[in-house]
């Protein structure tokens, strides 16, 4: 998976200090029982940013979005929406509305009772309901399919009838719990575009869950991956990508090869790795903090190979071995290449010439790598 660059949403008030977040959750835990689901979890949310938190299943993260919209009470630490701690309040009187993963709607209602039901449960007049409603069926292109039942819907037009429910009541915040996880690939990619547009158009927070990263990647202005109830990283997903923090982090998101080695050269700007796996030496093209002896590897993305039947005229980051298998994947294809150490190495390269040089199963090649392209991770 090549790496996103994100969302922007008025700048990166992430990183200006004196931006007050618009969702902060200070130290949060929950536990049931003996069993911690999230373990002391700081974060901030800032006003009309899309922020998927990502993790496999049971890690924790719906239990978080659950809290966040008062379905479950933190065991400790609080959580704070636009300044105001709501750690104990209820949710009917949060400022925050939920799209869950089943929709949730009402097989006996058309479209249009569907969305409107909340603003009746909150008793507004008959007109502004019908204002409303028909001008957020406009927004989810579902105007004409308003007297239908929801039965007789796709699955996408489902999924956006939850949408237009969720967002009627005008919430300053949004939490979706894996919102597209029904939908077949195609619909499921052609919708995340159009959730971002309406996101844009009506300025709401949202909150995503998913296990999908390339939904996290296309979604997101920033990620938190969460592993066993805590974020062991936040950013945008360029950063996610491009320079994560640990083996966990660098293996979760996209594909990976991880070298394991130590240092033989330590330089303020560069250091030099000496890994058996490769049967060779790493140069990484910027200096690390670590003591001479420890261990600890060079994550290198497949898209950053470069493969040859030339041996390239380099010592550093070059190593050799046989194409164990391939995979053609129309704009891509990806190879396993099987170095003389027993090690497996992915590389990708994009299809970009219809009849380009082949490179077939038990053929020899060479592996080569730009210092710039390797991330060294300690943990």
């Amino acid at each position: 998976m090549a790496a996103a660059t994100g969302r922007r949403t008025g700048g990166e008030p992430w990183n200006d200090p004196d931006a007050k977040p618009y969702v902060e959750l200070r130290r949060v835990s929950k536990k049931f029982g003996e069993f911690t689901a999230v373990d002391d979890v700081s974060l901030k949310i800032y006003e009309h940013e899309i922020f998927c938190l990502l993790g496999a299943s049971g890690c924790g993260k719906t239990t978080l979005l659950r809290m966040l919209g008062g379905f479950e009470t933190p065991t400790s630490g609080r959580i704070l929406i636009d300044g105001e701690d709501v750690t104990d309040v209820p949710p009917y009187d949060r400022p925050v509305n939920m799209m869950f993963q089943s929709y949730a709607l009402f097989p006996h209602m058309n479209v249009e009772q569907n969305v409107a039901f909340g603003l009746k449960q909150d008793r507004l007049p008959k007109t502004v309901i019908r204002e409303r409603v028909a001008a957020m069926l406009e927004m989810v292109q579902l105007g004409e399919y308003a007297k239908r039942k929801v039965g007789q819907l796709s699955g996408g037009q489902r999924q956006r009838v939850a949408l237009a429910r969720s967002l009627v009541k005008r919430p300053k915040l949004l939490l979706l719990d894996e919102p597209l996880g029904a939908l077949d690939k195609k619909l499921r990619e052609r919708t995340q575009f159009e959730l971002i547009g309406l996101q844009d158009k009506l300025g709401v927070t949202f909150l995503v869950v998913t296990h999908d990263q390339e939904e996290a990647m296309t979604l997101a202005s920033r990620i938190g991956v969460m592993d066993r109830g805590t974020i062991v990283q936040a950013g945008t997903p360029a950063e996610i990508y491009e320079f994560p923090n640990s083996k966990f982090v660098a293996d979760f998101i996209g594909s990976v090869n991880l070298f394991e080695g130590r240092l033989v050269e330590d330089e303020p700007d560069y250091v030099r790795i000496g890994s058996a796996e490769l049967g060779g030496t790493i140069l990484v093209g910027h200096g690390i903090s670590s003591p001479p002896e420890a261990t600890l590897w060079a994550a290198l993305r497949p898209e950053k190979i470069a493969m040859t039947l030339d041996a390239p005229p380099q010592t550093d980051n070059v190593t050799r071995g046989i194409v164990q298998d391939v995979a053609y994947l129309g704009d891509l294809s990806i190879y396993v290449v099987r170095l003389a150490t027993g090690k497996l190495v992915r590389v990708t390269r994009p299809n970009t010439a219809r009849h380009g040089e082949p490179v077939e199963r038990d053929g020899e090649v060479y592996l080569s790598w730009d210092a710039a392209s390797p991330v060294v991770v300690t943990r």
